[in-house]
């Protein structure tokens, strides 16, 4: 580079500011390494912030917001208690005096709207289903997944391309050949089959198919007849705890954990390049300074940014850069913020003490509306995410008021047209188109909460051009780093040439939403690979332990850790 000075090596440079990005050079420099981390936003956090979007006083989480993943991470519970004495303390349904955990609302075919509630305690929450059987078999699915529970959890913590996992799998057939091939059957299905399969009733598809636009999935999506009874196993075990006064408090106190560790941290510098010398990723370079890199470069990037715009070009395979190039974004979403200035007068009287809501009727409405978006078209009908923070952290917002977090995630990034037929979606993404698609969403919700515009103080809308501007990993407005289609998941996550965190280049790793185990905010894959480094680092030290620079080699080998992913009930 021309103009740039050399900084001061480290044995690691981290790329990137997101959760995974933070998870790693934490467990690094806990280690003894040092660390330098850069990031091109002014701030740490990628998609975790918070701040006054409306009216003095109202506090939003201007992104993402509920954090079961972190809490039941091994990410946790490695650094949840220096987390904690950092000043991070959540906010959660004991806390608030609740049981209720997310809902379900829509209109019942026969008019009028039915819901469905989940609670903390899974048998409160079948104990509401039409149908006694099904109480017996949602049990049964919570039960079966529990039996899983090591195989499941220990494949998002594994590197799917390794000796490990081909033990981890082998351990599927020691209950027997039928029961391994019912969980690959499960593995295989979308949530709105698994549901038909199981159900009779339509509460458990109600409650849970929404979920699944959660982790980039839709109701019709392989591998949903997984995520769909994972994602209410973690609401029973966990609920759904957020950061008390706002998300930006646990960037604060990561920060603060950072520092504590001696984590070199540099803002506002986009990183343009990563150079390789001798087959080696050496430094990260941005147009001011150099950052040596003596032991590795872990970079928490898009795989389109890495493998065609960071990397040199005779460092990347043709066919790796090909496949990078046509690697697919997901669906669209958009943030809209609300400050109210009374909480929402829900026609069902049991919603307003539920601290997350979807309006959706289940695999239905939202398959429908992901069809349209795929499509090209603003869903007509939309299923819309309510949260109602204020429930779990009354801090949000004055005395008697509200904040309502709108996500809708059944977007295209360039509209061909509206499903409606009401919206002119000619320029795109526009202000104007934005405010007009919001107005959509408040009224779908005033059908279930009467008076609701009325009440309103402040409204802030996030578009999905809003999103890839705020962060550049959001590829045409797609927050979960990519499609997680079965196609561009699991072992071909992110590309089928590169479905290992550690790449083809020596000392560089791949990390974020778009590699394994995919979106959330559990921080998989930062803990995953720094576990890597880490095994590494001890096995060798353990051969040689007079020589530090054996270690470091041993540390760009990304040897495997034995590290678990866990769900913590």
């Amino acid at each position: 580079m021309t103009g740039a000075k050399d900084s001061a090596a480290s044995d690691y440079v981290v790329v990137g500011g997101g959760i995974n990005a933070m998870v790693a050079a934490a467990r690094l420099a806990g280690a003894g390494f040092s660390v330098t981390l850069v990031e091109e936003r002014d701030r740490l956090g990628g998609f975790i912030d918070s701040g006054e979007l409306t009216v003095p006083g109202f506090v939003h989480d201007t992104f993402s917001s509920w954090h079961p993943l972190f809490v039941a991470s091994p990410a946790f519970a490695e650094l949840g208690p220096e987390l904690a004495e950092c000043g991070l303390t959540y906010r959660n349904t004991e806390d608030a005096g609740l049981d209720a955990v997310t809902a379900s609302v829509d209109a019942a075919p026969g008019g009028g709207e039915r819901a469905a509630i989940a609670y903390r305690d899974p048998e409160r929450t079948a104990a509401a289903f039409e149908h006694a059987e099904d109480a017996a078999a949602y049990a049964r699915m919570l039960e079966e997944l529990g039996e899983r529970s090591g195989l499941v959890f220990g494949a998002l913590g594994t590197e799917l391309r390794s000796w490990k996992a081909l033990r981890l799998g082998l351990s599927a057939l020691r209950p027997g050949l039928r029961a391994a091939e019912r969980l690959a059957r499960d593995s295989l299905m979308s949530g709105r089959n698994l549901t038909r399969l199981r159900f009779r009733g339509w509460e458990a598809d109600q409650l849970w198919a929404p979920w699944l636009l959660h982790a980039g999935l839709g109701p019709d999506h392989a591998t949903g007849g997984v995520m769909l009874p994972l994602m209410a196993l973690t609401m029973h075990g966990v609920g759904l705890p957020v950061v008390e006064g706002g998300a930006g408090r646990f960037v604060e106190a990561f920060a603060r954990l950072l520092a504590r560790r001696g984590v070199r941290v540099e803002l506002g510098l986009p990183v343009e390049r990563i150079a390789v010398r001798g087959g080696r990723a050496v430094a990260a370079e941005t147009a001011v300074e150099r950052f040596e890199a003596r032991r590795g470069v872990l970079a928490s990037t898009s795989p389109q940014a890495l493998y065609t715009a960071l990397l040199p070009e005779a460092a990347v395979p043709g066919q790796m850069r090909g496949q990078a190039a046509a690697y697919r974004p997901g669906r669209a979403a958009m943030q809209i913020h609300v400050a109210l200035d009374s909480p929402p007068a829900w026609t069902d009287s049991r919603l307003a003490s539920v601290p997350l809501v979807h309006l959706s009727d289940g695999s239905g409405s939202t398959g429908v509306a992901c069809a349209q978006a795929e499509a090209g078209l603003l869903p007509a009908r939309p299923t819309v995410v309510v949260g109602q923070q204020c429930l779990l952290d009354p801090s949000r917002a004055p005395e008697g008021k509200a904040t309502l977090w709108l996500q809708l995630q059944e977007l295209p990034f360039r509209p061909a047209g509206d499903a409606a037929g009401e919206l002119d979606v000619s320029d795109g993404w526009t202000p104007e188109l934005a405010r007009g698609f919001a107005e959509r969403v408040l009224a779908r919700i005033e059908a279930f909460a009467p008076g609701l515009r009325s009440s309103v103080l402040g409204i802030k809308v996030i578009s999905p051009v809003d999103l890839q501007a705020a962060n550049r990993n959001a590829v045409d407005g797609d927050p979960y780093g990519g499609s997680a289609e079965l196609f561009q998941n699991l072992l071909w996550r992110p590309l089928p040439a590169a479905a290992h965190h550690r790449t083809a280049v020596e000392g560089l790793w791949h990390i974020g939403a778009s590699t394994h185990p995919g979106p959330g905010l559990g921080g998989g894959s930062g803990y995953l690979v720094a576990g890597q480094i880490l095994a590494g680092a001890r096995r060798r030290t353990r051969r040689r332990p007079s020589s530090p620079d054996d270690a470091g080699r041993a540390a760009s080998s990304g040897t495997e850790t034995a590290d678990p992913y866990v769900l913590k009930h």
